[in-house]
């Protein structure tokens, strides 16, 4: 599916009915990795599922952005477009910081937050590069030329995990339009607020991130007033794929304490 808003086209798929909840994906891929990672542990009734392309990646485009508080706005906009009153709201690494832009702006658009191996302005305390586990034949399901990002991304490498960034994340390396992104990377920062943020709130860090690590996510507590934190041991910045069944359990519970009573 797709939309205009202003000069962006901004392309989405979505899932089911029900309680609308909007899922943001991270810098350098496209919606299909988020998309497979919670389309494996969300219920599969009574949750209407949506996730964007974000701008500059997949197939949405990115014209007049000029900085992330304009993808901010942008994002604003799209939920107000999808007609759905507020949301659920997700996101993943640089998703995740969108969603905290979104939830500062338009607070009474999200039912609740979940934010998982969120990016911030910036990062400290990020440990090394460490494999947890290293199947023998974990690069069976990967071509030669995959196998460096599945390390670089990826502690956990089994077979399993190596098919999920084969189908994917590597796909979705190739569609990101790189000028559109420095463009807008340039004006990192986001306005995530100053205020406490009282909705129903989920940070989930890998102890294991060598991206963004797992400090700054327990210090969000401080802000998100009636947040879980849960930091993963043998987990990275993949950790939505290296560890789907304890991140499961976390979602569902998330879910029940932000879902509207009457659903």
């Amino acid at each position: 599916m797709e939309c205009r808003i202003n000069e962006v086209l901004v392309h989405y798929v979505e899932h089911g009915v029900g309680v609308p909840l909007v899922a943001l994906h991270g810098a350098g891929v496209d919606h299909r990795e988020i998309e497979a990672a919670i389309e494996a542990i969300v219920p599969d009734t009574r949750y209407r599922r949506i996730y964007p392309d974000l701008p500059g990646m997949g197939r949405s485009t990115a014209g007049g952005l000029t900085c992330n508080d304009d993808v901010v706005t942008l994002l604003v906009d799209f939920i107000d477009h999808l007609g759905v009153g507020p949301v659920m709201l997700l996101g993943h690494s640089y998703g995740a910081y969108l969603a905290r832009g979104v939830a500062a702006r338009r607070p009474d658009m999200v039912l609740g937050l979940a934010l998982l191996c969120p990016v911030a302005e910036g990062s400290r305390s990020v440990p090394g590069h460490d494999v947890v586990r290293q199947d023998a034949d974990a690069y069976d399901e990967l071509e030669p030329a995959q196998r460096a990002g599945f390390d670089d991304y990826f502690v956990l490498r089994t077979q399993a995990t190596a098919r999920r960034y084969r189908d994917r994340v590597a796909p979705s390396t190739a569609l990101v339009d790189e000028a559109a992104l420095g463009r807008i990377f340039a004006g990192w920062t986001v306005d995530v607020g100053s205020t406490a943020f009282s909705a129903p709130t989920l940070v989930v860090a890998g102890r294991r991130d060598s991206v963004v690590g797992y400090a700054d996510a327990a210090e969000l507590l401080e802000r998100y007033t009636h947040a879980t934190l849960a930091v993963i041991e043998d987990a990275g910045h993949a950790l939505m794929h290296e560890r789907p069944e304890l991140l499961a359990a976390l979602f569902g519970d998330w879910l029940d304490r932000a879902r509207p009573e009457d659903e």
